[in-house]
């Protein structure tokens, strides 16, 4: 299916949120950036549009980030988002956001990823998060220069782009990428779990998501997987999520103390979560095969992206000074 944008469909009572993003990173050595534009509208007011660039480097103390907040909201021609002069779309992303520029060439290497299943949840009221990867697996090529006016040659980065909307975020979430395995350049892993609120109630977390091996797409989680095991903390992640046809994937993801960036997002109906991420995190996978077949185990020093969204406060993780909403 076509991506494009949801927020001007959005009748003016109703709360929403909805957000473009993209991570990229070289393959020679630990530098990245996690782009988003998004979305976010109050019932019954304006939607807003705003602008969050993160860039991870290895050799500083903190991540750099920089958030710009506009009412000047469209989609343009072409494209899928613009907040004033920046824009997002299929094949380019450019935008400039508290002294920070970026000019990238999007090249997908895969077709979009739809993590839902079955399809009638993008439709039904629950969840009320519904995400897709446009390029679940791209190439990224341009510059972006940082707010202290460095200029970065990127070339041939690795990367994704993603699209997630609704009208509230989950109520915990962790969502993680991985590419630029080594000995499987070509592989990639795009998997969200979220605990969602019904009823007073929050429900053990649910895996959606998909890992791409040998350029075969193994679907994991969904609803009513079973042998679902997590283990999460700001510092990274232990889990086992079963897939279809009787794979099973372990995951271990570190998120290095200089490496995680730490926002603060506002939910529609005016509630926060804390959200921390690492796009240049170490993943390993533990790939079991239906059957009793021969495993794999795929590794990638700072090709993982992990990000957890909490409603705590005690995390130890500094929160960019930046208000949302």
């Amino acid at each position: 299916m076509a991506t494009s944008a949801v927020f001007p469909g959005v009748q003016p009572r109703a709360g929403f949120y909805e957000s473009f993003y993209l991570r990229a990173f070289d393959p020679a050595g630990p530098l990245g950036a996690w782009i988003r534009y998004t979305v976010h509208k109050r019932a019954g007011a304006s939607a807003r549009g705003s602008l969050w660039f993160t860039l991870f480097d290895a050799r500083l103390d903190a991540p750099v980030q920089q958030k710009h907040t506009s009412d000047a909201l469209a989609v343009p021609p072409g494209g899928w988002i613009a907040i004033e002069d920046s824009r997002l779309g299929a094949t380019e992303a450019a935008g400039e956001c508290g002294g920070a520029r970026w000019s990238l060439r999007i090249t997908p290497s895969a077709p979009e990823l739809r993590h839902l299943r079955p399809e009638l949840l993008y439709r039904a009221p629950v969840p009320r998060t519904k995400l897709t990867s446009p390029a679940p697996l791209a190439r990224l090529d341009g510059s972006i220069t940082t707010p202290a006016g460095g200029e970065i040659d990127v070339r041939e980065w690795v990367g994704m782009v993603g699209h997630n909307w609704g009208g509230e975020h989950a109520e915990r979430w962790i969502w993680m990428h991985g590419a630029g395995f080594e000995d499987a350049p070509d592989a990639w892993l795009d998997a969200s779990l979220g605990r969602i609120a019904i009823g007073g109630r929050t429900t053990p977390f649910i895996a959606n998501g998909t890992l791409c091996l040998d350029g075969v797409r193994h679907r994991l989680g969904g609803l009513g997987a079973r042998g679902l095991e997590v283990a999460e903390g700001v510092d990274g992640a232990r889990l086992r999520i079963p897939g279809a046809r009787g794979l099973t994937l372990g995951i271990a993801i570190e998120s290095p103390v200089a490496l995680r960036a730490g926002w603060r997002y506002a939910d529609p109906d005016g509630g926060e979560h804390d959200v921390v991420n690492c796009s240049l995190a170490a993943l390993t996978l533990d790939v079991a095969l239906p059957g009793g077949g021969t495993g794999r185990t795929l590794r990638t020093a700072h090709g993982g992206a992990y990000e957890l969204g909490m409603r705590e406060r005690d995390h130890g993780v500094a929160i960019a000074p930046f208000p949302d909403g």
